[in-house]
This record gives structure tokens, sequence and C-alpha cells, in this order.
């Protein structure tokens, strides 16, 4: 395996959202998803889109993906990073892939300054809490996420 990781320009939007729906089927939500390629493209190519997005490759086939956006914390006083998603290919699981992703995610928020990484992990998703673990966090457990929805 040849691995690579290079920032997602919005000619890869077709491929972030089938990542995105990937992970919503992993996540046992699949209808949940309702942006679209268009939607993604757009915003992407905005002057300061909302997220930022790596991609891993296997000689040039996208295997994986991490979407991040910038987030700030008062305590610190410095931006951090929040990872919205991570996801690998089922084949292409167990081979470094995600590691590498959070190596370069970490690196990017070291290049920039930012205080810290933050994310949210479903609570019966046992392989990825472990996972997280492995790479030097801890989960937040005095905290909750909660969410107000458009709905």
């Amino acid at each position: 395996m040849t691995l690579t990781i290079r920032f997602a320009t919005a000619a890869d939007a077709a491929t972030i959202l089938r990542f995105i729906k990937g992970l919503a089927e992993f996540e046992r939500e699949p209808d949940a998803v309702k942006v679209t390629t268009e939607e993604l493209t757009a915003q992407m190519g905005e002057t300061n889109p909302p997220f930022e997005c790596l991609l891993a490759e296997d000689e040039a086939r996208p295997v994986g993906f991490a979407l991040f956006y910038r987030n700030y914390s008062t305590w610190t006083g410095r931006p951090g990073l929040y990872l919205e998603d991570l996801f690998v290919l089922e084949e292409y699981r167990g081979r470094g892939i995600a590691g590498a992703l959070m190596r370069r995610l970490r690196e990017i928020a070291a290049e920039r300054g930012w205080s810290r990484m933050d994310w949210a992990v479903l609570n019966w998703n046992a392989a990825a809490q472990s996972f997280y673990r492995d790479q030097g966090a801890k989960p937040l457990t005095a905290w909750t996420l909660w969410r107000i929805g458009k709905e």
C-alpha cells in the first residue's frame, strides 16, 4: 500500500459525499445525510469554507477521509480543531490509515497554533473508543453533547 494524505478540493466533493454516506450507514443513520455534491462543491469553493477535509489515498484511490473545522476555546483563548468525521473504507481498516489521518490532523493543529482537538464518538462504538484511546485521547465523561435542530 502506498498511502498519501492530501487536502481535498472542491473537485473531490463527490468522493467526500460518498464517505459521508458510508459513515452515516456505519452509524446506522443512512437516511440522515441531506447534503448534496453540489452543496459541498459550492461550500469548498468559498473564500472561507465552513470545513476542510483530508483525503487518504492508496495509489490515488480514495480510501478514507477526515473532515474538520476550526472551533474556539475560551479557556485557552485559542482556536482548536473539531473533527466532524473520520472514516476509512471497511476493506482498508486495520492498515494504519485512520492513525495516519489523526497524526496529520495533530500536525495541522500544531502548525496553526491551535490548542486542541475535539470530536464526538457514539456510545456504542467501542472500536472507535479504543482507537482514540490508543491515539492518546481521553473521553470527557463530565460533558454531554447537546443539540437543537431545525426540526
